[in-house]
């Protein structure tokens, strides 16, 4: 069945109300590989090492009302089989607090026709709100890549543009082992796509072994510029950008090259592949 642009264009993707607290936050920050040096202090509060000072990462936001694999059903007319998340951004409004209530809402944006045997673009937007106050805390953007599903009549464009690296030399970078259970570990935070954890369905989707969730890539970036351009302060994340550009194997060692102007590419060690590209990071102003 071929992909119905106004039908993915109103799907009704129910809100999601999801309570949370200082064990989900440590789950998410060890799950993107924080927490390997515990002794780093800077570090301890996110993954929940000091009792008297408990933080959340900023990039928890990507997983807090996660709606699920939600492109898997049937009636949606997508080759989930084929989905690869192909870009990520979020932009936080105010710093997520380490325990509450929030409810989040996704919502599909546009559909891009890429033609028949190149797929379609599937972009989303996420809410998340404080449940009690209706504070807006941030709002996530995704590119889903439908790799099976082109040709379907729909708009070619525009697509956005993406940020272009500066030409010098990286200033700083930042290495994150990853463990080889990292995506069975990863799962847990709501996002139990098979891709990811079944050998046999990687196979069939073409790889030799399950690949990293795309959100853990963006979660250990998102790590490297915490610790970089912020110093660890949660209060000055702001806004973040990136295009997956390769897929990461689990186990496999990620190094995050960063400019001061807040350009950032990701970049897998052993085979020097960017995983991560074109990114771009704001940081926010604080009072």
């Amino acid at each position: 069945m071929a992909i119905d642009r106004d039908r993915l264009l109103n799907h009704d993707i129910p809100e999601v109300r999801q309570s949370y607290g200082p064990r989900e936050v440590a789950r998410y920050a060890l799950s993107i590989g924080m927490g390997q040096d515990p002794t780093d202090m800077a570090v301890l509060p996110y993954v929940g090492g000091l009792g008297d000072d408990i933080r959340a990462m900023p990039a928890i936001a990507c997983v807090l009302g996660h709606p699920g694999f939600w492109l898997s059903d049937p009636s949606t007319g997508v080759d989930a089989l084929r989905v690869v998340h192909g870009e990520q951004g979020m932009t936080i409004h105010a710093p997520i607090p380490p325990e509450g209530t929030i409810r989040a809402k996704t919502r599909v944006t546009e559909v891009i026709d890429k033609g028949e045997g190149r797929g379609a673009l599937l972009y989303s937007e996420k809410e998340v709100r404080d449940a009690a106050t209706g504070t807006l805390l941030a709002t996530c953007r995704g590119t889903t890549f439908l790799r099976g599903d082109g040709g379907f009549g729909g708009p070619s464009g525009p697509v956005r543009p993406p940020h272009v690296l500066p030409e010098t030399p990286p200033d700083h970078a930042f290495v994150t082992p990853n463990r080889p259970e990292q995506a069975l570990a990863y799962r847990w935070n709501g996002d139990d796509n098979p891709l990811h954890l079944d050998p046999r369905v990687a196979a069939k989707a073409g790889f030799e072994r399950p690949i990293l969730h795309g959100l853990c890539t963006f979660g250990c970036a998102a790590h490297a510029l915490l610790a970089v351009l912020c110093d660890h302060d949660a209060a000055r994340f702001g806004a973040m950008d990136g295009r997956f550009t390769a897929h990461v194997f689990p186990g496999e060692t990620l190094r995050t090259e960063i400019w001061r102007d807040g350009s950032f590419r990701t970049v897998v060690v052993e085979r020097d592949a960017v995983a991560i590209g074109n990114g771009r990071f704001e940081t926010r102003t604080t009072r």
